[in-house]
């Protein structure tokens, strides 16, 4: 006897044949997604790059059948009139013209035809177009272009039964089924409740004439497909955030691929460059025990601040101890008032210094006389401020 024809089943004690036994990786997703050791959630440059390069987003398709169904059937209900007039137009054009109208050599009847057709069915399409395009946006969360997903794959149409057990017994497949039995119950629930209550009108109908049994049941039908659809449309939501729990679990990660991934951007010499300039300007400028030294910070007055120290006696100008912008600006600001150092809102000034001035060193000649007079002003304040307090 093979090894492979038998397995022994530990509780039972007894040799059962192979082909009975469940194997659990049918339950798995795929080969690949959701392996054991894709414990860590994806980075923002993985979700990024699924984005831009194969095209792969978190989408519910039930929202956008929603909407593709339950717009255009409102859109029905308002020129429902209009087409059946427009209908009745061209069965009397072709009845009244039946005989002197040729098909087959005279191109005036494709002509009506086809005017006829596009005034019936232009208005529900380009609803319906509509309504899936901004289904699609608003889900994506903008257009998005690529023909990776358009690219042919053969081997998905080699039959593999393995691959078949592993997609039904998978979460997608046992969701996928569930959410069909709830939407053929949406479906037959609201069709039983609509004819259970318009039941004594259908059976009416035998006794009345054709434009009431006409209008009767295509009243039925487009409250039946409202309803319907409008029920698939609450369903979506949930489906949705389905939807962007899978799209996250399928591109998991090891921390391997974390590691590398770090790696290969922080590698990047933009990335290097910028954490260093800023690595550096943070250990040049103890803000705490800088900014109070200060005669004067200089303002945007939000996203800009610089500190501006001098002292006639030892310094040959103006010196910058301190600058930032957006939180370090805020931070100077914030130990300024702490310190109550005064604060000048002076954007070009401050815009100038930002960009020619690097912290630790004195301003240039050409800022001395738009920074003199607000050292003046500020010394002016101190000292009536000083005569204040002593009287």
């Amino acid at each position: 006897m093979r090894e492979w024809e038998f397995l022994t089943d530990k509780n039972l004690g007894v040799l059962l044949p192979a082909p009975y036994l469940i194997d659990l990786q049918w339950f798995s997703d795929s080969e690949d997604e959701d392996a054991p050791g894709r414990t860590e959630q994806p980075t923002e440059h993985k979700l990024r790059r699924r984005r831009e390069e194969e095209g792969q987003v978190p989408k519910s398709q039930e929202l956008v059948g929603a909407l593709v169904l339950f717009l255009p059937a409102l859109i029905l209900l308002f020129i429902a009139p209009i087409m059946f007039r427009t209908c009745v137009e061209m069965i009397r054009f072709f009845y009244t013209r039946i005989l002197e109208l040729d098909p087959l050599h005279d191109g005036l009847t494709w002509i009506v035809f086809l005017r006829y057709f596009a005034i019936l069915s232009l208005p529900l399409l380009a609803v319906a177009c509509f309504s899936a395009i901004v289904s699609n946006v608003i889900q994506t969360q903008g257009f998005i272009f690529t023909t990776k997903p358009l690219t042919p794959n053969f081997s998905r149409a080699i039959p593999r039964l393995g691959q078949f057990f592993k997609r039904i017994f998978s979460v997608d497949g046992i969701y996928n089924f569930g959410k069909s039995i709830v939407k053929m119950a949406i479906i037959a629930g609201v069709s039983f409740f609509l004819i259970r209550t318009e039941i004594k009108e259908l059976l009416n109908l035998q006794k009345a004439d054709v434009w009431i049994g006409f209008t009767s049941v295509a009243w039925i039908a487009i409250k039946m497909l409202l309803i319907a659809s409008l029920l698939m449309l609450f369903l979506s939501i949930p489906d949705y955030l389905f939807q962007r729990w899978r799209f996250r679990e399928r591109n998991k990660m090891t921390r391997y691929e974390i590691k590398e991934e770090t790696k290969m951007y922080e590698s990047d010499p933009q990335v290097q460059s910028r954490i260093r300039r800023r690595f550096q300007e943070m250990l040049r400028q103890n803000l705490a025990t800088e900014v109070p030294k200060a005669d004067v910070v200089i303002t945007n007055p939000t996203h800009l601040a610089v500190a501006l120290q001098y002292d006639q006696r030892f310094m040959p100008g103006p010196r910058v101890i301190a600058m930032g912008a957006d939180e370090l600006s805020a931070r100077i600001r914030e130990i300024a008032q702490e310190h109550e150092v005064p604060l000048v809102e002076n954007k070009p000034l401050a815009w100038a210094l930002y960009r020619e001035v690097e912290v630790g060193d004195f301003i240039p000649e050409q800022h001395w006389t738009a920074v003199a007079m607000i050292l003046k002003q500020v010394w002016q304040l101190n000292e009536e401020r000083r005569g204040r307090m002593s009287a």
